[in-house]
C-alpha cells in the first residue's frame, strides 16, 4: 500500500517550468508528451487506451482512484499512458463493483504518478504554450540529469507509435456465425470500438498495423475499419496504401480518429499537430449533413487540414468540432467511405454518437445489394 510519508516529486516541462508534488508511492522517472483530459469519469478507459501511448496525463478532474478499477473497464489490455499528473489521488475507493484500489493497480505495472500538483495551474499553462515533452521523477533525481535526459526525447511530430501497440497476430472478435465480416486494421484499437461492432452482427478480425491489403482482402470482408491510435500518422506509409487500395476498389470503409486521418492523407489531404489537441469526454460537434449536436469523447493531438478538405473535389467535411471548428468527420462524394475524428464507441453518458457504427453497417448492407 501506500508510503504513510509522501516523497517530494516534480514534474519538469521541456521548457524548464518545473511543478512540484508528491509521489503516491511508485518510485521511477517517467518520459512522454504532457497532455490533459477533461473528463470527470473514465479514468481506467483512458489509462488503457493505446491512444495515450507515450503521454503524460493530466487529470483535470480533482479526484483520480475514488471509484476503484474494474476488469471489464478497460480499452486494451494495460496501461498505455507514460505517468499520471493529478490534485488528489485516493486509495480507498468505493464502489460496489470495483474489484481493487487504483494505487495497486499502478503498482502491479509500475506507472508513476505524481499527485498534489497543482493541475488548475498546470493546465492553464498547457492551454497558453502547447502540449510539450515532460518527465515525472519521483526517485530524487537532479533536475540537472533530468534535463539532459529529457532533451533526448523524439517530438511527438514525426513519431510512429502504431507499431509500439498493435497486436502482433491477427485475432477474432465477436461471434464467427455473424451476418457481416469486418477485417479491421489495428494501429491502436479500442476493445469498445470491437464491442459496438460485435453488437451490430458483424464478426471480426483485426489485422496488425503493417498488414497488407491482400492480407485483408483474403478474409473476404464485407467492410473495412481504419481504427484509432498514437502518434503522427503521417509515417503511417503502410496504412495509407492500404487505405487508398480499399478506396480505389469502393468496399465499405470507415475510419476512427487515427483512421480519419489516415484516409485523408490517403486522398492527399495533410494532417498537422494541433497546438493543445482535444482530449476529454465533453467536445460539441455538428454534424453538417443532419443539423444536429452530438457530445462526444475525443483523444487526438492531430488534425486533418480544412483548408485543403474543403477545395478537395472528392471529400466533404461532415461534422465539425463547434469549440474551434477543426475537422471532426468527412466523407467521399463517390465512393463508400466516410470517417471521425472523435471516438463514437466511448459514449461517456450520452450516446449521441453511436449512430456512426449503424451507418456503416447499412454502408455494408448496400453494398451488399
Amino acid at each position: 500500500m501506500q508510503h504513510t510519508t509522501k516523497q517530494q516529486a516534480i514534474l519538469l516541462l521541456a521548457d524548464g517550468t518545473i511543478f512540484h508534488g508528491k509521489s503516491i508511492g511508485i518510485s521511477g522517472t517517467t518520459f512522454g508528451e504532457v497532455c490533459f483530459n477533461t473528463g470527470t469519469t473514465g479514468y481506467q478507459e483512458i489509462f488503457t487506451d493505446p491512444s495515450y501511448f507515450g503521454q503524460i496525463m493530466v487529470a483535470t478532474n480533482a479526484h483520480i482512484g475514488n471509484y476503484g478499477v474494474n476488469a471489464e473497464e478497460v480499452e486494451s489490455d494495460k496501461i498505455m499512458i507514460s505517468g499520471l499528473v493529478c490534485k488528489n489521488f485516493s486509495v480507498n475507493h468505493s464502489r460496489p463493483d470495483s474489484e481493487s484500489n487504483l494505487f495497486d493497480y499502478f503498482q502491479k505495472q509500475n506507472l508513476v504518478c505524481i499527485s498534489d500538483v497543482d493541475t488548475r495551474a498546470l493546465v492553464s499553462y498547457i492551454r497558453d504554450n502547447g502540449a510539450q515533452n515532460a518527465v515525472i521523477s519521483t526517485d530524487g533525481t537532479s533536475v540537472e540529469e533530468l534535463k539532459k535526459q529529457l532533451a533526448q526525447v523524439p517530438d511527438m511530430k514525426g513519431l510512429e507509435l502504431a507499431s509500439k501497440v498493435s497486436t502482433k497476430q491477427p485475432y477474432f472478435f465477436g461471434n464467427e456465425n455473424a451476418t457481416h465480416k469486418i477485417s479491421a486494421l489495428d494501429l491502436g484499437i479500442k476493445t469498445n470500438i470491437l464491442r459496438n461492432l460485435a453488437k451490430r452482427d458483424c464478426y471480426i478480425k483485426v489485422f496488425p498495423f503493417d498488414a497488407k491489403y491482400e492480407e485483408l482482402k483474403a478474409f473476404n470482408p464485407d467492410g473495412y475499419f481504419l481504427s484509432n491510435g498514437p502518434g503522427d500518422p503521417d509515417p503511417l506509409e503502410s496504412a495509407i496504401s492500404v487505405a487508398k487500395e480499399i478506396i480505389a476498389n469502393n468496399h465499405p470503409l470507415f475510419g476512427i480518429c487515427l483512421g480519419h486521418q489516415v484516409i485523408a492523407l490517403a486522398n492527399g489531404v495533410s494532417t498537422y499537430k494541433m497546438f493543445n489537441g482535444h482530449r476529454g469526454i465533453n467536445h460539441p460537434v455538428k454534424n453538417l449533413i443532419s443539423g444536429k449536436g452530438e457530445i462526444t469523447s475525443q483523444n487526438h493531438g492531430f488534425a486533418v487540414n480544412r483548408e485543403e478538405l474543403d477545395q478537395h473535389h472528392e471529400l466533404e467535411i461532415t461534422h465539425e468540432h463547434l469549440n474551434d471548428g477543426t475537422v471532426a468527420g468527412m466523407r467521399m462524394k463517390s465512393k463508400n467511405c466516410f470517417s471521425v475524428q472523435y471516438h463514437p464507441e466511448a459514449s461517456p453518458g450520452p450516446h449521441d454518437s453511436s449512430y456512426l457504427f449503424d451507418q456503416f453497417v447499412e454502408n455494408i448492407k448496400s453494398a451488399k445489394n
